[in-house]
């Protein structure tokens, strides 16, 4: 069954300058665009790019003034999950490219002073299993609650907070695991069942396929609110400041994001 999305979001340049949105579901083999419609209106120049790792496009835009995003899709996944506690880490050496430049730190996930507290903590686990471990205990230990933090709030504060939403919890997910030496990416995605609605984060893992042995990047979600195999991927960064659905380069005001993902029946 497809998903449709809606997505809605303004803001105002004060002053004439650039903005680099990224919004719209990307074009990967596991979810298929059936169609889709945009309209941004209130600029005076717009330019496509292609993102990070080369899932989905940003959208350069210029202008100034209210600036208003809508984008309307139907998007149909078949992402089919693999069991978590069978997968098995790619030994360091092995480690392709791609994958291995998301060991590293990043603005919001400085994992390197995690490496003995993951050890202590998560100590007997590999691979998978360690990650399905550190996805149970943010779960368990953590608060989803809104508003206890902003876009200045690193994996570190969350850590510390033991509160935050679907932002902060995919942050010390990947924050962990790559102190676990095991490479790791956030992901924006839209997904059924999240409450509230809104722009979704998770993170994306990579690890040994159960049935082919080979790496490949694994979702997983610490909120335990979406069903993965039906989100509809947007982007993937380093941490949140890649995968922004609105970053401006000069002064901003937001004035309002809303959005919506529901199952319909097809006709």
């Amino acid at each position: 069954m497809p998903l449709d999305i809606s997505s809605r979001f303004a803001f105002t340049l004060d002053e004439p300058g650039s903005a680099l949105l990224q919004f719209e579901a990307a074009a990967v083999p596991d979810q298929v665009i059936v169609d889709a419609a945009c309209r941004i209106t209130g600029i005076d120049h717009e330019r496509r790019v292609s993102a990070q790792d080369g899932i989905g496009e940003r959208v350069w835009i210029h202008g100034s003034g209210r600036v208003e995003i809508q984008y309307e899709a139907r998007i149909d996944p078949s992402r089919t999950l693999q069991p978590l506690k069978e997968m098995a880490a790619i030994p360091l050496h092995h480690l392709p490219s791609e994958a291995a430049q998301y060991l590293f730190d990043s603005r919001y996930c400085r994992s390197d002073e995690y490496q003995g507290l993951v050890d202590a903590d998560f100590g007997g686990t590999t691979g998978g299993a360690r990650i399905a471990a550190i996805r149970d205990w943010i779960f368990a230990n953590f608060t989803y609650s809104p508003g206890v933090s902003d876009a200045s709030t690193d994996a570190t504060a969350s850590f510390i907070a033991r509160a935050g939403v679907c932002r902060d919890y995919a942050h010390v997910l990947v924050m962990l695991a790559r102190a676990s030496s095991i490479p790791a990416r956030y992901v924006a995605c839209y997904a059924p069942g999240v409450t509230p609605q809104d722009f979704h984060a998770v993170a994306q893992i990579f690890l040994a396929d159960p049935n082919s042995g080979k790496g490949a990047w694994h979702m997983v979600d610490a909120t335990n609110m979406a069903d993965l195999s039906k989100a509809a991927i947007i982007g993937v960064g380093r941490d949140a400041a890649d995968v922004s659905f609105a970053t401006s380069f000069g002064p901003m005001t937001f004035e309002y994001s809303k959005v919506d993902v529901a199952f319909r029946a097809s006709i």
